[in-house]
């Protein structure tokens, strides 16, 4: 295919998937059910976090985190005592637990309270119009405080290698503007040009049938490479080839 039908084709399934109805089987309809600024990207970083294996699993697991943090996210997270956090003994998702969560209210408690709140942190971190370095400053701040060794696995480090693939996605979520109702653009001190396409087993699949990615594995070199091609078809918002990838992953079994 021609680069510029390329374009023209992929440009078409952003259209067709980057709609409401996308929120039905999505984990992004989580963070929709609030309205706060805060709430909503609380909730939308906890869901991202909890974002591998069934889709269906992730939204009940989700939907469970927020009614234990009592539906209000933000509130609970600022004003939350040692002894409430009790209720989260016998949450679990795959690998992450009642003790990855536990530790995740209370960095979240120290970012809102000395760092000025979660896109204060991401902002302060960018580097060559990237927020691959920032999703990195970002887990040095997240684990400033003590923390499980265990836990250190549940915030990926683009600087160590990783495609990061769910921050990634939460970063889509926060930056993006709301024009189709999906995405949220709430954080507006980060351009989208920045964002980076979410990188996993579905998207990365379809970019090597459509030749947009050469490297086999789904790691930060492969994101860099993806990047680089999908800027070429759009440098001011490049994530949202997303909705294309993954659509044709997951809907069409491209």
């Amino acid at each position: 295919m021609k680069k510029a039908d390329l374009k023209i084709f992929l440009d078409e399934k952003v259209i067709e998937y980057n709609k409401p109805t996308f929120l039905d089987t999505d984990p992004i309809q989580i963070p929709h059910t609030f309205s706060q600024k805060e709430d909503i990207e609380i909730s939308a970083f906890l869901t991202a976090t909890i974002a591998w294996g069934n889709r269906k699993s992730i939204i009940t697991n989700a939907k469970k985190m927020m009614a234990l943090l009592d539906n209000s996210p933000h509130d609970f997270i600022l004003n939350h005592q040692e002894e409430d956090l009790a209720r989260f003994d016998e949450f679990v998702h795959r690998t992450f637990n009642g003790e990855d969560l536990k530790f995740f209210i209370t960095s979240l408690q120290n970012i809102y309270l000395h760092h000025g709140g979660l896109e204060a942190v991401f902002k302060a971190h960018i580097s060559d119009k990237s927020l691959q370095p920032a999703i990195s400053g970002f887990k040095k701040v997240f684990f400033e405080i003590p923390h499980p060794s265990r836990t250190t696995k549940h915030v990926s480090d683009p600087m160590k290698g990783s495609a990061a693939k769910r921050i990634n996605m939460f970063l889509r979520w926060m930056v993006r503007d709301a024009a189709t109702g999906v995405d949220f653009g709430i954080w507006n001190t980060i351009p989208s040009a920045y964002l980076s396409c979410p990188l996993d087993v579905h998207s990365g699949n379809v970019a090597r049938k459509l030749k947009l990615l050469k490297r086999k594995q789904n790691d930060a070199k492969a994101l860099a490479e993806l990047d680089a091609n999908l800027r070429k078809m759009d440098a001011n918002d490049p994530a949202k080839y997303d909705f294309a990838l993954f659509g044709l992953g997951v809907f069409e079994k491209f």
